[in-house]
């Protein structure tokens, strides 16, 4: 939804279509003015990621508070050519929700009502702007939770996650938004709504035309309302964490949990042991194992049956320490201590971001090969010298960790800064190392910025082709699909 530079929006604005959009969304914060009026600290949050790393300059915010509205300003936008970007809670790692240059940023964030819900089919239909934490504190009052959790879960918005096809922590057991997600409501880039908000999980009417917008990253159209359908939540929800000394360990224990656990089986995360000394280097919090090791995992289970299911998962732990397969481990015996499992695999994303910068890089890599891109970037970075204690080295560590069960590697490079140096060292290498082993470069956040001019390196000449014309088709006064820019 690109159409030209801002220069012909300021021309716009100043023209007779000035008061449009405050007259359409009317006063208060409903528009962010930055044309007529010094706006640069309310503009801030919707130019930069929260990774600091990519920054537009939008000079314009308009946030519409439903579907109709939404409509309406798509529509004068497209019909005068003025460029859009959709933005949810902005929390994506690559960029794909800032300006690229001066766009109109359309912020989802008063679309957030809770349209329906139904506790016999567990079906639940919300409006874009709804945030995750808040839905699902919602569903949990009902006896029901929603299928994607993630560490960003008090920002980030419904429709970002179905926009990036957001995968997280719950997806081994609940599988991915293409399967949860039953229909959605989109506004098309000249301001037709595309009703497609069934709660039906069957219906094999013709084309499957939602698929298109999950994981469209927001330029075929802007989703306004998601219609999904929500499990039953589980009574009885346990905890274990352990430590490993090698990834061939871990590999046998995630074999060992999916035969010993299976249907209960709702996590598997994977954490090496950088990742954990960062970890315990900024939080300053009691290890929860005695010993280190150079791999720790997280297995949690969600049944009906409590007794049942924490000695099940005792049964399991027992078994790989006495096999020799875990070297330590742990199960939280309370819900607090629960928490405290998970904050050692959660808090990695922030405590990485203690001494400046971070390279993300949110890959899919089969699971025999999955921590050697770690090794091999580690080791590349450290032959060139960028690795250290000292100011000049900006490289703090190099760390992976992620989903065991869904094959997703996140390789993460903490930094002092962003430095050239770095970025030429790992970038075109992380992805032609992924592309040798038949890898995905984009598990989850979808390509945005960063990674849109190395889609080759995941997809064919002939399915590149077929995206741009799919974005022509939807969007023909502006041809430019992401991946062109």
């Amino acid at each position: 939804m690109n159409a030209r530079s801002w220069a012909a929006a300021l021309r716009q604005w100043r023209g007779p279509s000035r008061h449009f959009f405050k007259d359409l969304l009317g006063g208060g914060s409903a528009v962010i003015d930055g044309v007529s009026t010094d706006a640069t600290a309310d503009l801030e949050p919707f130019n930069s990621d929260w990774m600091r790393k990519y920054k537009g300059h939008t000079k314009l915010v308009i946030k519409p508070a439903s579907t109709e509205e939404l409509s309406k300003a798509l529509k004068f936008c497209n019909d005068e050519m003025l460029a859009v970007v959709p933005q949810g809670g902005n929390s994506g790692l690559v960029g794909g929700s800032v300006p690229v240059y001066d766009e109109i940023v359309i912020s989802t964030s008063r679309m957030n009502k809770t349209r329906s819900f139904d506790p016999v089919s567990g079906v639940l239909v919300v409006d874009a702007g709804c945030i995750l934490e808040t839905v699902d504190h919602f569903l949990a009052e009902r006896g029901h939770i929603f299928p994607l959790d993630l560490g960003a879960k008090g920002s980030c918005q419904i429709g970002g996650n179905v926009a990036t096809n957001a995968g997280g922590l719950r997806l081994l057991r609940y599988g991915s938004l293409h399967g949860t997600v039953l229909g959605l409501e989109v506004v098309l880039p000249d301001g037709t709504v595309m009703d497609d908000l069934t709660t039906l999980r069957k219906n094999n009417t013709g084309y499957d035309l939602k698929q298109l917008f999950i994981g469209g990253e927001g330029t075929l159209g802007v989703i306004t309302g998601v219609s999904i359908h929500c499990p039953q939540r589980s009574q009885a929800v346990n905890v274990a964490f352990f430590g490993l000394e090698s990834f061939e360990k871990v590999q046998e224990a995630y074999r060992e949990a999916k035969s010993q656990l299976s249907e209960i089986l709702s996590a598997f995360e994977l954490m090496d042991g950088q990742s954990q000394e960062l970890v315990h280097h900024v939080t300053k919090k009691k290890r929860p194992l005695e010993g280190e090791h150079p791999f720790y995992c997280l297995v949690e289970t969600s049944g009906s049956n409590a007794e049942h299911d924490s000695e099940k998962l005792q049964n399991f732990l027992e078994h790989v320490m006495e096999k020799e397969i875990v070297a330590d481990g742990v199960q939280a015996q309370d819900e607090s201590q629960i928490q405290s499992l998970w904050s050692w695999r959660e808090g990695i994303p922030e405590c990485l971001g203690h001494w400046g910068g971070v390279y993300k890089y949110d890959v899919s890599i089969p699971l025999s090969d999955l921590y050697k891109l770690v090794e091999d970037t580690r080791a590349r970075l450290n032959s060139a010298g960028l690795i250290g204690n000292e100011d000049e080295q900006p490289v703090v560590a190099v760390v992976g960790y992620g989903h065991m069960g869904d094959s997703n590697l996140h390789l993460n490079v903490a930094t002092r800064r962003f430095d050239k140096a770095v970025e030429e060292m790992l970038e075109p290498f992380v992805y032609e190392w992924i592309a040798k082993r038949n890898g995905s470069i984009s598990a989850e956040h979808g390509l945005g910025l960063q990674k849109k001019p190395y889609i080759g390196y995941s997809r064919s000449e002939t399915m590149i082709r077929l995206m741009k014309q799919i974005k022509t088709l939807f969007d023909p006064v502006s041809p430019e699909a992401r991946l062109e820019r």
